[in-house]
């Protein structure tokens, strides 16, 4: 096997290596075969499209062809796109860890022919230099000691198989009780910077699912430096470089602690994210920045990512015409030429000056004038950013990354339909159920979900996560619409998590299906990243599950998650808040029950009056007159009054009166 195989693969990340001089294989059978059959060694490295220090590598190393020589003499050479393959990036960014590492991308590893790691590393530069090594000299190294040290690499390669088993254990425990998930945001709100907002200092990551925690802990508690550290961190990041004031959407971090500087990339679960949580805390401030900064990262994703046959593209790079961020800054100059009369009015509130606040150019940003100013002055800086826009748009545009992810796509479904509810928005529901009829109908084999789609071709076995956000999904989309199928296919895809992912003895779900191949290692997490973790998910959904339907068995698999990693808590809570907001889903489920027929003028206005509350825990059913709750609901058996669409808020076992007046509805849920 002495050539580059990547031109048959669909990955765009794996296609940007396609022409590489190093003999690249895709991850599979044939590419470990090879290495058992040459006695090589394998080299693997984990990157992903939009990912800058990736290009740097591939530009350094990948295009040298004596660089490539060295690898291609050396060893068997693996390209893995993390994005398409989640369930290996996280068994071997652990095995880094275990060596004392940090983690990040690119991967690059070191693994013997049965695909165990014994030495590994991220970047390395061609020569040596930042205190690190060159990476032919590495190669030489790695080469070197796996030859000739047969015993010490054994014994790296044991030491790391023995640790990495503890990937699909977790740390049981009982119920989380209300107090605790009180202490944890108490706890947590300490870490807010209450200057510039956000956790911590730079690099800064949005964090949408901690800041979920502190707003639903807001509204249990009423103590308002929860909403405060909330706010505070929407409103900075809103109005910073890490938003694109001229296209909408937001970069996927910030370098610095004020969200000046953007790591420029923009990923899909990033923004599906910050819609969520920006629609949940406009429905109750009524800012108008985060309403506008809803619709326009909603015009970008609809405009910019969507793919003809409805799904949602993952990611545009950071880069173009290899300089980073070089698509979206800007000097004064080009400021000055543009706009003319109006420069200096932008230049002033968006932080424009000779000299720049990026490496010589200007990120535009409003960190400076945050709050909006008089109507027509904002209405001349709209033309302003048109204008710009249209410049920027002649320019070299950055990759975009158009594989479609069925769990990004999920993310982003259940985002676009929560946003469409309280936004009276029909057309963005539309295009979330035309997302979802792709992933659905297009992205499934023999009945089970596929990971990752690209140009008319299915790749990849799908992830937990998969699974657990197409099925959040699905439930938004009932939510909205009252079609049946919608259910179906949450209670179809978690029957599916149940006979293929769950974990018998531990409790819990791995990431990988249990026959998923060529995985040395079964990986089970409820920590949050990047994205939410699969398994604090499926708490959401089946608790909905269980409200909507009755059904025992579904609060059930929702308590066995939750206990098979509440004793996590005790070890570190800061990166558990998806399993703590199911939780508190479980508790706390608000269950609205509005009688009458959908399309219906006064049903519309009892459903209206729901969605202008802000309610993280809210369970919306509507029921036709003569339909019936499930027997378990403490609504069952309650109709319409005197013929009106009538709602019911049911807390636990007590129900409100009978609301058919949409302003008693409205201040009802104004107090929950």
């Amino acid at each position: 096997m002495s050539r580059n195989r990547l031109a048959e693969e669909t990955s765009p990340y794996l296609l940007q290596h396609q022409d590489n001089p190093v003999h690249w294989q895709p991850w599979g059978d044939d590419a470990f075969a090879a290495a058992r059959e040459s006695g090589k060694p394998i080299l693997l490295s984990i990157g992903y499209a939009a990912c800058h220090w990736c290009h740097v590598m591939a530009h350094e190393s990948f295009e040298n062809d004596e660089i490539a020589d060295v690898m291609n003499d050396l060893f068997v050479n693996i390209k893995v796109d993390r994005e398409e393959r989640p369930d290996i990036d996280t068994i071997y960014q652990t095995a880094l860890q275990m060596l004392g590492e940090q983690g990040g991308w690119p991967l690059t590893m070191f693994l013997n022919p049965e695909g165990e790691p014994f030495w590994g590393g991220t970047y390395f530069p061609p020569a040596p230099r930042f205190g690190r090594p060159g990476f032919p000299q590495v190669l030489q190294g790695i080469a070197e000691v796996y030859h000739k040290e047969p015993e010490r690499v054994k014994n790296n390669t044991e030491a790391m198989r023995s640790g990495l088993q503890s990937l699909s254990q977790s740390e049981s425990g009982g119920d989380i009780s209300v107090e605790t998930m009180d202490a944890a945001a108490e706890r947590l709100v300490q870490e807010v910077d209450t200057v510039h907002g956000g956790v911590g200092g730079a690099p800064k990551f949005p964090q949408p699912s901690f800041f979920d925690q502190l707003w639903r802990a807001w509204k249990r508690t009423q103590r308002p430096q929860y909403r405060d550290a909330v706010t505070t961190s929407l409103t900075q990041m809103c109005q910073g470089g890490i938003y694109d004031h001229l296209r909408g959407g937001f970069a996927r971090y910030s370098v610095d602690a004020r969200w000046l500087v953007p790591h420029f990339e923009k990923m899909l679960y990033d923004n599906a994210q910050l819609l969520d949580l920006l629609t949940l805390v406009w429905q109750e401030t009524r800012d108008p920045l985060y309403g506008e900064r809803v619709a326009e990262t909603v015009d970008w994703v609809l405009g910019d990512m969507t793919d003809p046959d409805g799904g949602f593209a993952s990611s545009l790079d950071a880069d173009s015409e290899g300089e980073e961020g070089k698509f979206a800054v800007w000097s004064e100059t080009e400021i000055d030429d543009a706009l003319g009369d109006d420069a200096a009015l932008f230049k002033e509130v968006y932080d424009v000056s000779h000299d720049g606040n990026w490496e010589g150019k200007n990120i535009p940003n409003r960190l400076h004038s945050v709050r909006p100013g008089p109507p027509a002055r904002e209405a001349t800086l709209a033309r302003c950013r048109a204008t710009l826009l249209d410049i920027r748009n002649k320019r070299v545009q950055p990759g975009k990354d158009d594989k479609i992810l069925a769990d990004w796509n999920g993310m982003m479904i259940a985002a676009l339909v929560n946003a469409g509810l309280a936004f009276e928005e029909p057309n963005w529901i539309a295009a979330a159920a035309r997302a979802f009829a792709f992933v659905r109908d297009r992205m499934s084999v023999d009945g089970r979900l596929r990971h990752s789609w690209r140009a008319g071709k299915l790749n990849h076995p799908a992830t937990l996560d998969d699974y657990a956000n197409m099925s959040r999904a699905a439930l938004a989309l009932y939510e909205a619409t009252g079609e049946e199928h919608y259910q179906d296919s949450a209670i179809a895809w978690t029957d599916i998590a149940d006979a293929h992912y769950l974990d018998e003895q531990g409790g819990g779900y791995f990431l990988a299906a249990l026959d998923t191949p060529n995985l040395i290692a079964q990986t089970k997490s409820v920590v949050d990243n990047a994205v939410p973790a699969g398994n604090g998910t499926l708490v959401h959904v089946f608790v909905r599950l269980y409200y909507l339907t009755g059904e025992l068995r579904h609060l059930e698999r929702a308590r066995r998650i939750i206990f098979a990693f509440s004793g996590e808590l005790k070890r570190n809570i800061f990166p558990l808040a998806t399993l703590i907001n199911g939780n508190d889903l479980m508790l706390h489920a608000l269950q609205i029950v509005v009688v009458g027929d959908r399309g219906d003028r006064a049903t519309s206005a009892l459903l209206r009056a729901v969605y202008d509350n802000s309610l993280a825990n809210r369970v919306v059913m509507v029921i036709a007159p003569d339909e019936a709750l499930p027997e378990s609901h403490p609504a069952n058996g309650k109709g319409q009054v005197d013929g009106k669409p009538t709602a019911y808020v049911c807390e636990g076992q007590t129900c409100s009166p009978p609301l058919t007046d949409p302003d008693a509805l409205r201040t009802d849920l104004a107090t929950r």
